[in-house]
């Protein structure tokens, strides 16, 4: 099966939907505008995924998962450097740190989150290789992909919803001017008032995304419901700041989330 061509064609999900049919073995790889993804299979399975330049090791991924602190992590990478992931598995394991269901597990959802990530993709190359096998030193798994599948049909379906919604990134938002809720009973996740820290006519919705390091897909879910909640609304940019300023708002405890708070209550009730 020769399988290579452009994302606008081919949605990732119904790349992985031919995958599965067709019980592949090999890797996907998909270049976008900023990064590449490589995710391989073994009939049809998935077995393993990584993107872009992170570490993809086992004790990253375990770092990254939680199931390792900071100390425990740095003192592998002294260490244990030059162990591959199957062995540090096993002296892991062996040594009652973690349990081998521990470790699938953080694999597991390591690399299904990458393959989420890809769903929010909608620019880019694909290609996929079928002598390209996972490298050797990785733990593989081997996941299902219809659950996957299904999960991309329903994200897909909500980025056209949300295209439909905010057709462009390029536009700026501003407070309503009787907003439809009390921001004081508001009940905001850390990412929304991130969001919300930023807004002002000043700002395009595309600087406050990459300001918060956000993609397309998350900055597009916020907004819209933002919007939703009678907050704020989509306006024509003003005079654009000329540099976004990181940590506007820093939060670090409820008691400075409680300030963000206020602070965002007297700014709409001046302007």
């Amino acid at each position: 099966m020769a399988l290579n061509g452009n994302l606008r064609d081919f949605t990732v999900t119904q790349l992985l939907n031919l995958v599965n049919l067709a019980s592949k073995t090999g890797t996907l790889v998909i270049e976008g505008p900023n990064e590449t993804a490589e995710v391989s299979f073994r009939g049809g399975k998935l077995a393993y995924a990584m993107i872009g330049r992170e570490n993809g090791s086992l004790a990253s991924i375990l770092h990254k998962g939680k199931k390792l602190s900071a100390s425990q992590y740095k003192s592998i990478q002294q260490r244990a450097g030059h162990v591959t992931d199957k062995e540090l598995g096993l002296l892991l394991i062996n040594a009652g740190y973690l349990s081998q269901d521990d470790i699938l597990t953080s694999l597991q959802t390591n690399f299904m989150g990458v393959v989420r990530h890809l769903f929010t993709w909608v620019e880019g190359f694909f290609r996929f290789e079928n002598d390209k096998l996972p490298p050797e030193d990785r733990i593989n798994v081997r996941l299902d992909l219809e659950n996957l599948i299904i999960e991309g049909s329903r994200q897909l379906r909500e980025w056209e919803q949300l295209q439909d919604e905010i057709p462009s990134l390029e536009m700026a938002l501003k407070f309503t001017d009787r907003p439809g809720a009390d921001l004081k009973n508001v009940n905001l996740s850390v990412e929304e008032w991130r969001v919300v820290s930023y807004i002002t006519p000043k700002n395009k919705i595309s600087q406050i995304a990459k300001t918060t390091k956000m993609d397309d897909m998350e900055i597009r879910r916020i907004v819209y419901g933002l919007i939703q909640a009678g907050l704020v609304e989509i306006t024509r940019l003003e005079g654009a700041a000329p540099k976004l300023a990181k940590d506007m708002f820093p939060m670090q405890d409820k008691v400075e989330q409680k300030s963000l708070v206020n602070r965002l209550i007297n700014r709409i009730g001046n302007m």
